[in-house]
C-alpha cells in the first residue's frame, strides 16, 4: 500500500511538471535537449537567462523551479540588473575556485636598496609568482595563507607598504573568458553569422565580434586563414616553427610587391610584429591580431598604410608560446612559459624571453626549473625560441630579407623599452636614435587614447630602485649606486629584444609592455582589447613611418659605415654616428654615477 502511495505520488509529480511546461511559451528548448552539456574550457560558461521586464506568473515560477531541481540547472540567485535588463552574473566553478579561491594579488611599493633586497630573498625562498615590477613596485601572487609567512620575512617598513590589487583572484579570472554569445538579447541575432569573418565592407569595432573576447588557438588560426583566402593579393600565411607540443607557429606575411620582376635586387626589408612569448598575456596576442587585421583590410582604402605594405613586409605572430597559450585556456590562465619537460618532472616550463642566445645567464639557469623564469640548462634550449630564431636567420641569409625592425608586445605595466635588457651599465651603440623613436613611440599612443608609457631600457625599466629615489650620503655611496643598477628581481639576460639587436644588428629593436599598471595586470577585460589594439596599430603606423624617413631625421647622404665584422642593416629616416656595433662600458664609477643620476631618462641625447 506504500509503495503504491508513492508510485502514485511520483506519477502525479511528473504529470503536473510536464503539464507545466506544455502549458507555458517560454520552455528553454536547450535545458531540456542538453541538461549536462559542458564548455571545454576549465569554467562553466554562465548560461543566458532571457530578461524580464514584468513579473512572472505563478505558473512559470512554479514549472523554473520544477526544471532547475530536477535537471540541477544552476539558480538565478546571481542576478544583476542593466537598462531594465535582468541577466545572470555567474560565480566561477568549483574548478577555479580550488586552485586561485585564496589567492590574492599584493603590490609592495620599494623605498630603498634594503626592502628591495629583502623582498626579492623572500620570493626566493618562498618561490612566489613575481607578476610585474619597476623602479617603484613589485606585484605579486600568492596564497592567503603565505602572506603571514611573507611579511615575516620583511623588514618592518614593508610590513604595511603594501596594498591589494586583486581580493577576488578567482572571479577575476573567470570574467577574463568570453562567455557565450549574445548573452545581451539585445545584440541583434542576425549578427550571429559574422561570428569571427572579417568582412569586406567597412565595420565599426562595434560590429567586429571577433575582438569583442579573448580568443583561443583554435579560433584563432581559422580566422589567420579566412584573411588569407579573403586577401590573397597582399596576404599571406606562413610557419614560423613547430612547438615543443607539436603545433605550428603561424604567422602572417603581409605586404605588397609594386614590381613586376619576380627577382628582387636589393632584400626585401621586413618588419616582425610578435606577441604571446608569455601564455598568459593575451593582450598582447590580441593586440598583434588587430594590428594585423588593421594594416590588411586598409591596403587601397588609405593612402598611408598602403605606402607601409608596398615599403615593407610586415610578418605578425600573434602567439610565439602556442603550448602556454592553449594551456592557459584548458588548465591553468596563469600559466607563463611553455610546456616542455625540465630535469624535474612536476615543473614544467621555460621562459621562452630569457632563452636566446645574447646575454644568456649561466647562473640564472641554477635557479629552480619551478621558477617562473626558468632559462634553460643552455642558451635556446626552448624549443619555441630556437625555432623563431633559426627561422629569422634562415630569413635574412637564405630568403633576400632584411630585418628592420621588431616589435615584441608584452604586458603589463605600459612601458616602451628599448636595449638592453641583460645589462644596466652598457649602452646600445645608437642609444640616441632608440630613444628618439622610443618616444615618438610613447608619443603616437598617447594620443590616441591618452595612457601614458613610459619610455627607457629594458634594464632600467625593471631595476627596482633608481638612484635619485634615495641616495646614501655615506663613503660608499657610488658603489651603492651601481649596486642599485644591478639588482633586479629576475635576470633580464637571453631576451629576444637583446638578441634582435645585438646578434642580427636589428637597429630599432623594442619592447612595449601594454596595459594596464596593475588594476587587473594578466587579466586585463576584454573592454580593453580594442582601445589596446588601437594603441598598438599607431604604434606600429609610426614606427614604419619613422623607418620610412617620414618621422624624425631624415638619413643623411654620407651615413657612416659600421663594421664589425659583419654588414649592419640600416633603414632610412635615422642618423646612425657609432663606429662600432659593440656594447659601451661606462668608464667609471664616477661616470656611472654622473650618467645615471643626471641623465636616467635620456642619456647622451641630441640637441639640434
Amino acid at each position: 500500500m506504500q509503495y503504491s502511495s508513492i508510485s502514485f505520488f511520483a506519477s502525479s509529480l511528473a504529470l503536473l511538471l510536464w503539464s507545466l511546461i506544455i502549458l507555458s511559451p517560454h520552455t528553454t528548448a536547450s535545458a531540456l535537449n542538453h541538461p549536462h552539456s559542458t564548455p571545454q574550457l576549465p569554467i562553466q560558461i554562465p548560461q543566458q537567462v532571457s530578461y524580464n521586464s514584468k513579473a512572472e506568473s505563478w505558473l512559470s515560477r512554479v514549472r523554473d523551479s520544477l526544471i532547475h531541481t530536477i535537471w540541477r540547472i544552476p539558480s538565478d540567485a546571481g542576478l544583476t540588473k542593466a537598462n531594465g535588463k535582468t541577466y545572470t552574473v555567474a560565480g566561477p566553478p568549483p574548478t577555479l575556485l580550488a586552485r586561485y579561491g585564496g589567492d590574492l594579488v599584493l603590490r609592495f611599493n620599494i623605498n630603498s636598496i634594503d626592502e628591495a633586497e629583502a623582498l626579492a630573498q623572500a620570493i626566493d625562498v618562498l618561490f612566489l609568482d613575481v607578476w610585474e615590477f619597476t623602479t617603484d613596485w613589485v606585484d605579486i601572487r600568492l596564497s592567503k595563507d603565505v602572506v603571514p609567512s611573507l611579511l615575516g620575512l620583511l623588514p618592518p617598513s614593508l610590513q604595511h607598504a603594501h596594498t591589494p590589487l586583486m581580493h577576488d583572484l578567482a572571479q577575476a579570472i573567470f570574467e577574463s573568458y568570453p562567455s557565450l554569445p549574445f548573452v545581451d538579447s539585445s545584440i541583434p541575432p542576425q549578427e550571429a553569422s559574422r561570428s569571427f569573418s572579417p568582412d569586406l565592407r567597412p565595420s565599426t569595432d562595434e560590429t567586429n565580434i571577433f575582438f569583442r573576447d579573448y580568443q583561443p588557438l583554435s579560433v584563432i588560426v581559422p580566422w589567420m586563414r579566412l584573411l588569407r583566402s579573403l586577401f590573397p593579393t597582399h596576404v599571406r600565411m606562413i610557419n614560423i616553427g613547430i612547438s615543443y607540443e607539436g603545433r605550428d607557429i603561424p604567422a602572417l606575411r603581409v605586404g605588397v610587391h609594386p614590381t613586376n620582376s619576380e627577382q628582387q635586387i636589393s632584400p626585401r626589408k621586413t618588419i616582425i610584429i610578435a606577441g604571446g612569448s608569455h601564455a598568459r598575456e593575451w593582450i598582447s596576442t590580441s593586440s598583434v591580431n588587430y594590428v594585423a587585421f588593421s594594416f590588411i583590410t586598409a591596403y587601397g582604402k588609405s593612402k598611408s598604410m598602403t605606402k607601409l605594405l608596398e615599403s615593407y613586409d610586415w610578418v605578425f605572430i600573434p602567439i610565439l608560446n602556442p603550448d602556454g597559450y592553449v594551456y592557459t585556456w584548458e588548465n591553468d590562465r596563469l600559466w607563463r612559459k611553455n610546456r616542455q619537460q625540465t630535469a624535474l618532472r612536476f615543473c614544467k616550463g621555460l621562459d621562452l624571453d630569457r632563452a636566446y642566445g645574447f646575454g644568456w645567464e649561466s647562473e640564472a639557469s641554477k635557479n629552480s626549473p619551478c621558477s617562473e623564469s626558468f632559462s634553460g640548462e643552455s642558451p635556446f634550449e626552448a624549443v619555441e625560441s630556437r625555432r623563431f630564431a633559426n627561422w629569422v636567420r634562415n630569413e635574412s641569409e637564405n630568403n633576400n630579407v632584411e630585418i628592420a625592425g621588431f616589435l615584441d608586445f608584452h604586458s603589463y605595466s605600459q612601458q616602451v623599452l628599448y636595449p638592453y635588457s641583460y645589462s644596466c651599465t652598457s649602452s646600445p651603440p645608437s642609444l640616441e636614435n632608440l630613444e628618439e623613436l622610443a618616444i615618438g613611440l610613447a608619443k603616437a599612443i598617447r594620443v590616441t587614447n591618452g595612457e601614458k608609457y613610459g619610455v627607457t631600457s629594458a634594464c632600467e625599466g625593471s631595476v627596482m630602485t633608481t638612484p635619485y629615489k634615495k641616495r646614501t650620503q655615506s663613503s660608499n655611496e657610488k658603489s651603492k649606486i651601481e649596486k642599485r643598477l644591478r639588482l633586479r628581481m629576475e635576470k633580464g639576460g637571453g631576451s629576444a629584444l637583446d638578441w634582435f639587436y645585438h646578434e642580427l644588428k636589428v637597429s630599432y629593436a623594442y619592447q612595449i609592455k601594454l596595459r594596464d599598471t596593475g588594476s587587473y595586470g594578466f587579466l586585463l577585460p576584454s573592454k580593453n582589447i580594442v582601445p589596446t589594439g588601437k594603441e598598438a596599430l599607431k604604434a606600429v603606423e609610426y614606427f614604419g613611418e619613422y623607418l620610412m624617413g617620414d618621422k624624425g631625421i631624415e638619413r643623411s647622404k654620407t651615413e657612416p659605415k659600421v663594421n664589425d665584422g659583419a654588414e649592419v642593416p640600416r633603414s632610412k629616416g635615422v642618423i646612425i654616428e657609432e663606429e662600432d656595433w659593440v656594447a659601451v662600458e661606462q668608464e667609471s664609477e664616477t661616470d656611472l654615477e654622473e650618467e645615471v643620476v643626471a641623465n636616467w631618462e635620456l642619456r647622451r641625447r641630441r640637441r639640434k
